[in-house]
């Protein structure tokens, strides 16, 4: 599943939308089959967490906000109008063509997106104020983001990096990483660890990836060795040479997701 980097990478090379038209709209999901953006502008697109908005205007309309979330399979392509799509058209969710004149039209098509919605652009705060602070954000509140996951000391720290009510971006990769960069397993409670630790950790290599085509947590950027511990299961740790464990985390309504740890640099609890 993409992480807050990749959508905010996504986001950036999307902005060549802003103020171009909407010539055509294809909304494939039945809920919102009827929206149309047709006529309208696009003012903004922006990224929060792992979450993707566009924002569209026009004179004598509410603004709205098409909201979308590429869960673990979706994509968004681009194509001069009349290619063919790269991508069978049954995976399409949400089609928009927009102006691109003298050339031919520009279709943006979100092939297998995980979500998609619309909702009035006044109600953003009201639908989307339950994320975390995002880590990807100019003024991202490092106090918030502790606050919230010191709220739950009896969680494990594992589970409280990837809800996205405490800070929003955090993937699997990243969660794996911290942990191992922290020293801590991804099991051992949040009451017995250095949560701000944890915080700082993650907004900073997130921040140091935002812009970077190849995500590096070890700061070598060759093939198969950008990372610590992530995918890495019975391969020897980077730092001490101990074999790589695999394992499961999850339960009480959240899915179990896989972990792993080195079992001398992050002892079990």
């Amino acid at each position: 599943m993409p992480e807050g980097d990749s959508v905010y990478q996504l986001s950036k090379r999307l902005q060549w939308m802003q103020n171009r038209e909407v010539t055509a709209t294809s909304i494939r999901v039945p809920r919102y089959a009827t929206v149309d953006f047709t006529g309208m502008t696009c003012e903004r697109v922006w990224p929060r967490g792992k979450h993707l908005f566009m924002q569209f205007t026009a004179p004598g309309h509410a603004p709205q906000i098409l909201h979308t979330h590429l869960k673990m399979e979706g994509t968004w392509a681009m194509h001069r109008a009349g290619e063919r799509w790269k991508k069978p058209a049954h995976a399409a969710r949400v089609v928009l063509s927009l102006s691109d004149a003298p050339q031919a039209d520009i279709e943006l098509v979100g092939f297998s997106l995980g979500l998609v919605r619309v909702f009035p652009a006044r109600e953003y705060d009201q639908q989307m104020g339950y994320l975390g602070p995002d880590l990807l954000a100019e003024d991202f509140d490092e106090g918030e983001a502790v606050r919230r996951i010191e709220a739950h000391p009896d969680l494990e720290i594992g589970r409280a990096l990837l809800d996205q009510r405490n800070l929003a971006g955090i993937g699997n990769e990243y969660r794996a990483e911290i942990n191992f960069l922290a020293g801590t397993h991804p099991a051992v409670l949040v009451r017995n660890v250095d949560v701000v630790k944890h915080v700082r950790l993650a907004r900073r290599l997130m921040w140091a990836n935002k812009d970077a085509p190849v995500r590096v947590t070890t700061g070598v950027r060759r093939t198969g060795e950008t990372s610590y511990v992530f995918g890495r299961n019975n391969k020897p740790c980077r730092r001490c040479g101990t074999l790589i464990t695999k394992g499961f985390l999850g339960g009480e309504g959240d899915l179990e997701r896989v972990i792993w740890w080195c079992p001398r640099c992050q002892p079990e609890p």
